[in-house]
C-alpha cells in the first residue's frame, strides 16, 4: 500500500556531492507518487562550467539558484502537493531560503512543511562514489571539489534535520525517510511537523587527509 505524507509537504534530501541525493530522491518520489526535483538541473550554465573546472561556487553563485528552487517548491506547496527535492543545502542560511517556500510560514522551523534529510556518508564512501562517477563522465562535479563542500557543510543543532546513513541500501533509506514522515490522516497538516529525530551527528564533516 502506498505510503502517504502530509499534503503540501517538501522533503529535501541534503548533503555533499556523492551522498546519493538523486538516486534516493527518484526512488522516494516514485514511492510517494510525487514529483522529484534535482537541484543540479537548475544550475545556470555558468555555475556548471565553474564547477566542471574545479572552481567552488561562491555564496553569490548559489543565491539565485536557491531562490529559483524556493520558487519551484512554493508552486508545489501552494497547490497542496508533496514534492521531493535533492539539493546540497549545505548551510543553514541556504536551508532557510528553501524553508521560505512554505506558503503559510509557521512560528518556528520545527513546524515548517519543508523537511530536511541529511544523507550522511563517510569521506571514503563519498570519494569512491565521486571517483567512479568521474570515470563514467556522468556529472559535472569533479571529485576534487568534495573537500570544499565538506568545509561548507554546517548543521545547526537546533534544526530538525533527520540523518540517514547513506551507506544503507537505497530501499532501506527510502523506508526510513517515509517512516519518519508517515501520518495517519492524509491531507491533514500536522500541528508539529518535527518527528522525534535522533540527535544529529555527522561523519561528513570530516577532513580528507
Amino acid at each position: 500500500m502506498p505510503s502517504r505524507v502530509t499534503a503540501g509537504t517538501a522533503i529535501v534530501l541534503m548533503g555533499v556531492s556523492g551522498a546519493g541525493k538523486s538516486t534516493i530522491g527518484e526512488l522516494l518520489a516514485t514511492e510517494l507518487n510525487c514529483s522529484f526535483l534535482d537541484a543540479d538541473d537548475f544550475h545556470p550554465h555558468s555555475n556548471k562550467e565553474k564547477m566542471s573546472q574545479g572552481i567552488p561556487l561562491t555564496h553569490e553563485d548559489r543565491i539565485p539558484w536557491l531562490n529559483l528552487l524556493r520558487d519551484k517548491l512554493w508552486h508545489h506547496l501552494i497547490s497542496g502537493n508533496t514534492v521531493v527535492l535533492g539539493c546540497s543545502s549545505l548551510q543553514k542560511s541556504y536551508r532557510d531560503i528553501l524553508r521560505s517556500a512554505d506558503p503559510h510560514p509557521p512560528p518556528s522551523t520545527s513546524c515548517c512543511c519543508c523537511h530536511f534529510v541529511l544523507l550522511d556518508a563517510t569521506v571514503d564512501l563519498l570519494t569512491r562514489r565521486l571517483t567512479e562517477r568521474a570515470k563514467q563522465g556522468t556529472h559535472f562535479m569533479p571529485p576534487k571539489l568534495l573537500q570544499s563542500q565538506l568545509d561548507l557543510l554546517q548543521i545547526d543543532p537546533s534544526e530538525p534535520i533527520l540523518k540517514v546513513d547513506a551507506s544503507l541500501p537505497p530501499p532501506a533509506i527510502v523506508s526510513t525517510i517515509i517512516s519518519a514522515f508517515l501520518i495517519s490522516s492524509p491531507g491533514h497538516r500536522q500541528p508539529s511537523c518535527r518527528p522525534d529525530f535522533p540527535q544529529h551527528t555527522t561523519s561528513t564533516a570530516a577532513t580528507i587527509q
